[in-house]
């Protein structure tokens, strides 16, 4: 499957009360769904996966899967403390249609614990029914030597990187050069998916009735079928997307085939700008697209982390909403804060 361009991670809507909001995770992922993003990853950090409950986050998987345009491709996180739970929500995530899982390290193991990691991807990538997405934080980074090992894995696909510093992207891609995989899509390169081929199928697969068979004279007018996407295969390396919203440009330019910025929930316009400049060669625009959403990122991500982000889903027609305990909402001076960096970036 291909990773290529910007995939959008997704804020989990709330009631005042605190319970989960199905109805605006419709409307979020209706509106995102008209963006030019190419994915949506629901369930990921920005999307506080560890304050559901089990049944909420199955809940929010299938109402985001339901709301989804069907030229999305659509990320499932999934990660939980053990390679049985995450098993668990994979299989879940694959029932309801999605087209590939997140999955992090967990907390309590160390970045020396190698084996027990490896172990961990390792079993989750040989019996999960879909493909397989690293996940990297910043605070608890995977090796480039995990990395490595792990990108040999037909079920892995790729990664996803917080940390765009210091070389380290082009680290990774050296490290899995050898690694080569086809994947399916359309003609013009665009991400063809399992959902996708079979969505287009069955609505052409749709027959026509005769006026005969009907009992009647007249003719029966039908629309014709969709037309099956056209597709054709691309050879791809081992897939790195950049996670980072301060650092998108310059994992774009280390070597990553796309980004996954937190920021770009209440923004994903002017994120996807970056990248397209990017894609199109044109780097002083790429530069200023870039500089443009820098003091927004710094202030709403880096500083307020999600309650902020959650208020610039609000400033740009995006349900943000309140944060679930212990996370706390804005307060008047943050929002006026976040009103004055967001004030040209609008959607």
């Amino acid at each position: 499957m291909l990773l290529e361009g910007l995939h959008l991670p997704l804020t989990t809507p709330f009631y005042p009360d605190g319970r989960l909001n199905l109805r605006k995770i419709e409307h979020n992922v209706d509106r995102y769904s008209r963006t030019p993003a190419a994915g949506l990853v629901v369930l990921s950090e920005t999307g506080e996966a560890a304050m559901l409950s089990d049944a909420e986050r199955r809940e929010a998987l299938q109402t985001a899967m339901g709301a989804a345009g069907e030229t999305k491709v659509m990320i499932a996180g999934v990660s939980r403390g053990s390679v049985a739970g995450t098993l668990e929500l994979a299989e879940f995530a694959a029932t309801v249609g999605y087209d590939a899982i997140l999955v992090n390290r967990p907390a309590f193991l160390r970045e020396e614990q190698h084996r027990e990691t490896l172990t961990f991807f390792q079993a989750i990538a040989d019996r999960s029914p879909v493909p397989v997405i690293l996940y990297s934080v910043a605070s608890a980074p995977l090796s480039v030597e995990t990395i490595a090992e792990l990108a040999a894995h037909p079920g892995v696909i790729g990664l996803a990187d917080e940390d765009a510093s210091g070389g380290r992207i082009e680290r990774i891609r050296e490290r899995t050069s050898s690694v080569r995989r086809d994947v399916t899509v359309t003609t013009v390169f665009a991400a063809v998916t399992g959902r996708m081929l079979a969505v287009k199928e069955a609505a052409g697969g749709a027959t026509f009735v005769s006026a005969e068979s009907l009992g009647g004279g007249a003719a029966l007018a039908t629309a014709p079928p969709k037309p099956a996407i056209k597709t054709r295969s691309k050879t791809v390396s081992f897939q790195v997307v950049c996670a980072s919203s301060a650092g998108m440009l310059a994992g774009l330019r280390s070597g990553a085939v796309g980004a996954m910025p937190g920021f770009a929930a209440s923004a994903p316009q002017a994120c996807y700008e970056v990248y397209a400049a990017w894609k199109d060669e044109d780097q002083p625009l790429a530069e200023e697209k870039q500089a443009r959403i820098a003091p927004a990122i710094a202030k709403v991500e880096l500083e307020l982390g999600v309650p902020g982000v959650r208020f610039g889903c609000d400033l740009n027609g995006y349900f943000g909403g309140r944060p679930r305990l212990p996370l706390l909402p804005l307060t008047e001076t943050q929002r006026s804060d976040v009103e004055r960096v967001m004030a040209g970036i609008r959607n």
